[in-house]
């Protein structure tokens, strides 16, 4: 008796306001949902009654308070196949969803409601087609109507729907299974399944949804919150959040305008490739940012090249002006003034080309020694010694004879004593009779 009651006050409050009468309050006024309507478009809606589901659809819209910002309204009707009709970005204004709803077309096909819910959860509430950030917190809400079986299994998709976080409310007309209607819809089925004879009373749910929907209570407005900025309701209680360029403090309550601290460590190149100049300017473009950054942050600097060298440590220095001076007294990683001087020894006709590799070498500023020995072409040592030739370019005979040939070349390295030179060696190894090299340090 008393489900009938409500029913018909909810039946004469929708059509006292449908004639123009008003009520204290708009409804709905400022609550944001994402809205999505789930329409039965199957052979069993008889013409009649699909345009008294849209009527219904359209009145429902009519207290919603629909925007961008605000709430989003989607729809979407099944049969054998989907079909969306528009997704929750397509409209921002109850009028462009009413005249969208009026041009519905009829499918007159299956019952796939299972197919319905699996749309729905991964299309229709995508981020691509309008739905809004779970982290904001907006009511994903959808609203089923069906007047039949479904002719696929609903139980798993219904599930994995609710597990998504949308809250489903499931309308039955006429020989509707409840069994199904209770799958459908989300807990408690008292507030969300719904049974009416025909499709003359489904506007009667109008105003029991109107009170579902739109009641919460803002706790921002319950008394004093706190908030130093702004206070956002959410579900269950509130948040505070700060203005743009501000951040909240610990207390939750308060904001703050300085960035928060943070550990900062800065990796420079001091290879040889920079060179001293650049290595100065990375050094000027540090000093410039350590300027730039919060008084409370903690620096380091690291710099590598074939090592890492840790120039100073996270906190080591107390202030960022000790930082900045600490960065102006980093030596360059990077040998200054070191010659690279190949020597090559070998007795023999190269195996392989020796041009390419020889002019990659000396384009990179290694200076080469070519020593022959015996069989070795004077072709190919032409090709790898280092211009002038007569200071790059030595041959012997036989190996007794090598002795000559080291006396001129330790006058040309020691007419170079006060520099620092880094000299490679490829010997002939005698056991093998092909050319091994071993890397050695001089000067």
């Amino acid at each position: 008796v008393l489900d009938t009651v409500c029913l018909l006050i909810s039946y004469f409050l929708l059509q006292a306001w449908r004639h123009g009468c008003s009520f204290p309050g708009s409804p709905c006024k400022g609550k944001a949902l994402d809205f999505i309507f789930v329409i039965d478009s199957s052979r069993s809606v008889r013409p009649h009654d699909y345009e008294k589901v849209k009527l219904f659809i359209r009145d429902m819209v009519q207290f919603l308070d629909v925007g961008e910002n605000r709430t989003r309204v989607g729809l979407l009707q099944y049969g054998s196949l989907m079909q969306n009709e528009f997704f929750l970005n397509a409209f921002y204004s109850k009028e462009a969803v009413q005249e969208a709803v009026g041009q519905m077309e009829h499918l007159a096909s299956g019952t796939m409601t299972g197919l319905a819910l699996q749309f729905l959860r991964e299309e229709a509430f995508s981020a691509a087609h309008g739905a809004r950030s779970v982290e904001l917190g907006v009511p994903r809400v959808a609203m089923v109507v069906t007047d039949g079986r479904p002719q696929d299994s609903v139980e798993e998709e219904a599930e994995l729907t609710r597990q998504a976080g949308i809250e489903v409310f499931a309308v039955g007309v006429g020989r509707v299974d409840m069994a199904t209607l209770r799958a459908i819809g989300s807990e408690p089925h008292s507030e969300h399944v719904f049974l009416v004879a025909n499709f003359s009373q489904i506007d009667t749910l109008i105003a029991l949804f109107n009170s579902t929907l739109c009641t919460e209570i803002d706790f921002c407005d319950l008394g004093d919150h706190g908030c130093e900025h702004d206070c956002v309701s959410t579900p269950d209680s509130y948040m505070c959040r700060c203005k743009e360029g501000f951040i909240l403090r610990t207390d939750a309550k308060s904001c703050s305008s300085e960035c928060r601290a943070m550990d900062l460590m800065f990796v420079i190149d001091g290879s040889r490739s920079v060179g001293v100049d650049n290595f100065e300017l990375v050094k000027q473009f540090v000093i410039s940012l350590v300027g730039a950054i919060p008084r409370s942050t903690r620096a380091g600097l690291l710099q590598f090249s074939t090592t890492v060298q840790s120039e100073f440590t996270l906190g080591q220095h107390s202030s960022l002006s000790e930082v900045q001076r600490a960065v102006a007294a980093t030596r360059y990683m990077g040998r200054i003034g070191v010659s690279h001087t190949a020597v090559f020894l070998t007795d023999g006709r190269s195996q392989d080309d020796v041009s390419k590799w020889a002019s990659l070498a000396k384009s990179t500023g290694i200076r080469i020694y070519a020593v022959g020995v015996a069989k070795a072409l004077e072709e190919e040592l032409r090709i790898m010694a280092s211009p002038p030739e007569e200071k790059h370019l030595y041959y012997a005979q036989d190996f007794q004879h090598m002795e000559q040939i080291a006396e001129k070349l330790k006058s040309q390295f020691e007419s170079c004593e006060g520099t620092r030179a880094a000299c490679a060696l490829l010997h002939l190894d005698s056991r093998s009779q092909k050319p091994s090299a071993h890397w050695v340090k001089v000067g």
